[in-house]
């Protein structure tokens, strides 16, 4: 008991400081929200932090801001965009990856080695040095504008990446799962459905956060491939619209831009268990 704490004691100081970093960390994400639910006459004539002089008193909150940069700015529209974007764009990536990943690890082809480096490679192709080839490409096939084109391209920017991670999970598998399903039978097919997915689900999950993250605030692909238009522009064009077009109606900003946070907060905590044991698998073997 003694032991148990003097450790805790010694680790005292330590803690307080993760807690007060983690405390400075959320503070402005804290003054985002707050500024979001404030009338505009308050978020002019004083700081959010004013709420906590009496933070039970709920006439000083209002929800008009949200049902203006949802309803009349159009980030309803735009949300259903980023989705329509990000969930296809995150998906077909992780399970073009998995599979990929899979044959890189355990299946014997040639040239298996070359195409693997040259696939991890592509990590250091700047993005914008494939913009113009791949428009051209997108409007002689009538993509561009479209969702399936903005899909395709973050597959393909996403790829080197995700294979690279699970690459680095699957391949870290035991061989011996590899040679009892062998022995029993199995076609490759099998044993990546049966034993390769349900062993790599913190990886994916890991990788699935990546992607997802990424996708959901990009700005500049999207704005390439599929352009400005209400119809498809997703909610990180619309936040920008709000930065040049509402510079003194700043609270529907901090609106639009929680709005825009909500969806990947859920994501990265509803998947955080598996994140470090995904991140950290298959950086030590042995």
């Amino acid at each position: 008991m003694t032991g148990r704490l003097t450790k805790a004691l010694s680790r005292g100081p330590l803690h307080i400081v993760i807690i007060i970093l983690a405390l400075v960390w959320m503070l402005p994400t804290l003054g985002l929200l707050f500024t979001s639910f404030r009338p505009p006459n308050d978020v002019a004539c004083s700081g959010w932090w004013t709420v906590f002089e009496h933070p039970f008193n709920f006439t000083q909150y209002t929800l008009r801001n949200y049902e203006t940069v949802i309803g009349r700015v159009g980030m309803g529209r735009a949300f259903l965009n980023s989705l329509t974007i990000s969930i296809p764009g995150t998906i077909i990536p992780v399970m073009v990856a998995a599979f990929a990943a899979y044959a890189f690890a355990w299946m014997k082809f040639p040239g298996r080695q070359i195409l693997f480096i040259i696939v991890v490679a592509l990590l250091v192709v700047p993005l914008q040095m494939t913009f113009i080839p791949i428009l051209r490409i997108f409007n002689r096939l009538h993509l561009a504008g479209t969702f399936p084109g903005v899909w395709l391209a973050h597959t393909g920017y996403g790829l080197p990446l995700t294979v690279y991670l699970l690459h680095n999970f699957i391949g870290g598998l035991p061989s011996e799962l590899f040679d009892s399903a062998s022995i029993d039978g199995a076609s490759p097919l099998q044993t990546f459905f049966r034993l390769v997915l349900p062993l790599s689900v913190p990886a994916i999950a890991s990788v699935v956060i990546f992607q997802f993250l990424w996708v959901w605030n990009d700005l500049l692909v999207a704005l390439i491939y599929l352009g400005g238009t209400p119809d498809v522009a997703p909610v990180t064009l619309k936040v920008a619209n709000l930065v040049g077009s509402r510079g003194q109606d700043w609270e529907l900003l901090t609106a639009a831009a929680f709005v825009s946070m909500v969806l990947p907060l859920i994501v990265f905590f509803s998947l955080q268990r598996y994140f470090v044991r995904g991140i950290l698998a298959g950086s030590v073997k042995g």
